[in-house]
């Protein structure tokens, strides 16, 4: 029998789960259908899909709180982001697990290139994102984490993360982001959702380091007005988020079939050019 998975989230139309788990599925020989639901009330649509056999699912936006709520068993990562982003369901066990980190930094350190030890890296944002991306990027070394936003409690509460493990204060800090000026850094993450408004985060054109990385975590949006900052800033290395959901997707699959896809097909087949 063909195993199910699924996408849920509300709206939906735009996910590229499905092309990207079933073309994982080709290329490695896994038997899986793969499909969107469009989430009214999440722990009914989950208990529907579990009913009709249903193996494993992926959370997007507005779920990742109420898949957190809904598993019985939640990694470190889930934990630490306090969301979820990938759910296992075996029997009356619903794992779930948090992959958007590791994808961002496996996209920034392999993909890309960029090696983290000793770099100086700004998230701008403290949102799901940021919360799920400073573990894994501390596991990397780097120099400093500093999470820029508008609200200070959001903030304060990632720098307590990143001191439980075990960061000191010169490696994590919190600042607003009136505060960010006469700093550069070598990476710049845009975790925000002003792209998806196309506006512009209240970043300063200096921040960026001379070879900085500018990091756009929306995707198929193009030369995002945050990119468009970098660029005339002199920047020449920018991205956007397509290789971290390609990363994270390729986590999950390998999570629930014991099978780690390549991603670069898929990375290119979904890339939109940065002009």
């Amino acid at each position: 029998m063909t195993d199910q998975y699924a996408v849920i989230g509300n709206p939906i139309q735009q996910s590229k789960s499905p092309l990207i788990h079933t073309a994982f599925a080709q290329a490695t020989g896994q038997d899986l259908e793969y499909t969107k639901i469009e989430g009214q009330v999440f722990a009914a649509d989950v208990d529907a899909f579990r009913a009709r056999g249903g193996r494993g699912l992926n959370v997007t936006a507005p779920f990742k709180l109420d898949a957190f709520a809904y598993a019985t068993e939640r990694s470190q990562a889930v934990q630490l982001a306090g969301a979820a982003n990938a759910l296992k369901f075996e029997g009356e066990r619903v794992m779930a697990e948090n992959f958007d980190g590791v994808g961002l930094v496996r996209d920034v350190t392999h993909n890309l290139q960029r090696p983290l030890r000793g770099q100086r890296i700004l998230i701008l944002g403290a949102g799901g994102a940021a919360r799920g991306a400073l573990v894994p990027f501390l596991a990397h070394a780097p120099a400093l984490v500093v999470i820029a936003n508008r609200t200070a409690a959001k903030t304060a509460e990632l720098v307590d993360i990143g001191r439980q493990q075990g960061a000191g204060a010169d490696q994590v800090r919190a600042c607003g982001y009136a505060d960010m000026a006469g700093q550069q850094f070598d990476l710049v993450i845009n975790a925000t959702s002003a792209s998806l408004r196309a506006e512009l985060p209240p970043v300063p054109a200096d921040v960026f380091a001379n070879g900085a990385l500018a990091y756009e975590l929306a995707y198929g949006k193009g030369l995002t007005p945050f990119l468009r900052l970098a660029q005339n800033a002199g920047v020449k290395q920018l991205a956007d988020g397509v290789g971290m959901l390609a990363e994270q997707a390729a986590e999950a699959f390998a999570w629930w079939r014991g099978v780690r896809p390549d991603t670069m097909a898929v990375i290119e087949k979904l890339t939109v050019p940065l002009v």
